[in-house]
């Protein structure tokens, strides 16, 4: 029998676990804190930013919203990232992406002061993993590990294939993988005879943003799939990189969208934000 792994449940499992840390601090004066830039009036952007903020307020962290006008400029983004980082009541920081293209992306992200930097995006936050450290790791990635953890799915000595190469899933997770003694291969959508690489996974992840892309006859039996896509369909429906419906059959433990990892990384983020606090100001 195919194990749904509901993401949903985790996440409120985990919040829950970080009510009690968000408690010890409070008590000691310190209130874990997180902002969130918000560049121009993307609708989507808005949603995300409006579920951070829910899991934030449920477990008693302060969060809150900086908007800015969507023909800001460069330096003047910069400017109000350094008055962010110069609060000693925010731990937490994201700029919700994407930005207006006349902006420098990684420039932003790469202002954001690294004990801050709770989406893991900094360079010295994700070189940390090449080490096999984890100080502020990306979100998704965590989420994944975090439910591989939470459904007691073995990582040591098994083949991982994660499909998808970015800095924000693909490579981390693969990095964390490895750490965790998983023998990983990444692929990508361009990969010649993809489906010769996943039907080896004992551990498949995909990542590619490619909607439907893993079908049943390229997952092994038995094999764990874990969908991290969300794609928005023509008819407006979600779908994940993963065809659930045929891959269910055949899978040990599949991840649904949506309900799967999203609930996880916003969780993790939250999780994150803890952390920094907690580092920021240690017992």
């Amino acid at each position: 029998m195919t194990t749904v792994l509901d993401g949903a449940a985790m996440a409120r499992e985990l919040l829950n676990e970080l009510r009690g840390r968000v408690a010890l601090l409070t008590r000691r004066g310190v209130r874990p804190g997180l902002a969130t830039v918000l560049v121009g009036e993307n609708p989507a952007s808005r949603v995300y930013v409006r579920n951070k903020i829910r899991a934030c307020g449920d477990i008693g962290l302060h969060a809150e919203v900086c908007e800015l006008a969507g023909d800001i400029t460069q330096s003047q983004l910069l400017e109000a990232i350094q008055t962010l980082n110069g609060r000693t009541d925010i731990h937490g920081m994201i700029v919700q992406l994407p930005l207006p293209k006349a902006i420098d992306a990684q420039r932003v992200l790469q202002s954001i002061a690294v004990e801050k930097d709770v989406d893991g995006f900094n360079w010295a936050n994700l070189g940390s993993l090449v080490d096999g450290h984890e100080r502020l790791a990306p979100c998704t990635p965590l989420g994944v590990i975090r439910m591989l953890d939470q459904a007691r799915i073995p990582i040591e000595g098994r083949h991982a294939v994660v499909i998808g190469r970015s800095s924000i899933v693909g490579k981390p997770l693969a990095l964390m993988l490895i750490a965790r003694g998983a023998t990983v291969t990444v692929c990508n959508s361009k990969t010649p005879d993809l489906a010769a690489f996943t039907r080896s996974a004992d551990i498949l992840v995909a990542a590619v943003g490619r909607p439907k892309l893993v079908t049943a006859d390229m997952v092994k039996d038995g094999a764990v799939v874990i969908d991290v896509g969300i794609n928005r369909l023509p008819d407006g429906k979600l779908a994940g990189d993963v065809d659930y419906e045929s891959v269910k059959t055949k899978a040990s433990a599949i991840s649904p969208v949506p309900g799967g990892v999203g609930p996880m990384t916003v969780a993790m983020l939250v999780a994150n934000t803890v952390a920094a606090a907690e580092r920021l100001h240690p017992a």
